[in-house]
This record gives C-alpha cells, structure tokens and sequence, in this order.
C-alpha cells in the first residue's frame, strides 16, 4: 500500500513537471505561439521584398533597353528639360502652413 502511494505521488509529479514544461518553459505553447506570429510577420515581409526585387528588376530591364523609359525617368525624377521647355517648380509646403504674407511681412 504504502508503495502504491509513493509510485502514485512520484507520477503525479512527474506528469506537473510536464505539464510545466509543455506551457511554460522555452519550448512550450507560448513560445511556439511566439515564434510562430513571427514566422508569419517575416514570411510576409520576405514576400514584399520579393516583389520590391521584382519591380526594381523589370525597371532595370527598362532602363537598360528602353530609351523612353529611360528618358521618362530622368524627367521625371531629375528634372531634366528638352530643348527650349521651362520648368516651374513650386514649393510643397509654404512656412507657416498657409499661402500669402505671414503677418510679420505685413509689418515691415
């Protein structure tokens, strides 16, 4: 009898310290769920990247083949001008967060 309750105690122990680790140590539930979101969060991430590759690539291609692309392109980001082309450029955002005088150049 008094065996009986040592093997019982002895297992009942045994299967706490499991259950401690399935939930709560480093490789238990928790962590899994943790490691799992962010497995997810870099597969998406690897996925935006992978289309980010694929674009700047076809935009090489472009740029390497199509002279009007290539030339849309520098227009378009430096600024670049044909032959007698004027170019306004205008501010994107005016001091003081509204257009006309400030009233500081109203005193003067």
């Amino acid at each position: 009898m008094l065996w009986r309750r040592i093997l019982l105690s002895a297992l009942v122990t045994f299967n706490l310290f499991l259950l401690y680790n399935l939930v709560w140590s480093e490789n238990g539930i928790f962590a899994y769920l943790d490691l799992k979101s962010r497995h997810a969060h870099l597969v998406k991430t690897r996925q935006a990247l992978d289309e980010r590759s694929l674009d700047l690539s076809q935009e090489i291609r472009w740029l390497k083949t199509d002279r009007a692309f290539t030339e849309k392109m520098a227009r378009a980001r430096m600024n670049y001008l044909k032959e007698n082309e004027i170019l306004y450029q205008f501010p994107k955002d005016v001091p003081g967060g509204k257009e006309g005088p400030s009233p500081d150049d109203r005193k003067n």
